[in-house]
């Protein structure tokens, strides 16, 4: 087994869909929903909050950019999905071209990198999420098996005389940094 796709244990009884290539061409998995998720627009509360002020020319305070901080931060929206895969390859997770244009979702960071070593971790069974920001002007509620992302698996070089990390994997999502 090179590469492929497996559904976490907690799913196993969902019927969820393994992504899956729409055309014979098409380098990206489809990735689903797990369950219904409500997207909240950015462009409510202390988001706005902040353009008014800034726009009246108020004094802002800490608590002021925390808050507006808060609305903005991604949502992960989670998938059922695990992916295994050799050690030189790694998963890039994309928007579908179809996202931000028809429903006005992101990736606030543009890609996701899904580790080799991230599938089966301990901490979530290598589940994978899309972050995702909902910049339209209402909130958004993706169904249960509704496309949110795209999977392709890449190789990756490393380089010369690299000092190799020989730490290994502890946790989950956003784990490897810590």
């Amino acid at each position: 087994m090179n590469r492929g796709f497996e559904i976490v244990s907690k799913y196993k009884n969902e019927n969820l869909i393994l992504p899956k290539r729409q055309t014979k061409n098409a380098a990206g998995y489809d990735f689903c929903a797990s369950q219904d998720f409500v997207l909240p627009s950015i462009w409510k509360l202390n988001f706005v909050k902040i353009f008014k002020a800034l726009r009246n020319q108020k004094e802002l305070t800490n608590q002021d950019y925390e808050d507006a901080t808060q609305v903005l931060k991604p949502y992960l929206v989670p998938t059922g999905i695990k992916a295994y895969m050799k050690d030189n390859e790694f998963l890039m997770l994309a928007n579908r071209s179809s996202a931000p244009l028809k429903r006005g979702l992101i990736l606030p960071n543009g890609v996701g990198i899904v580790d080799a070593d991230y599938y089966n971790n301990p901490s979530n069974e290598g589940e994978i999420f899309f972050q995702l920001v909902n910049f339209g002007v209402k909130d958004y509620t993706i169904k249960k098996g509704e496309r949110i992302g795209q999977g392709i698996f890449l190789p990756f070089l490393t380089a010369d005389n690299e000092d190799a990390p020989i730490t290994e994997r502890v946790g989950g999502f956003g784990s490897s940094g810590k």
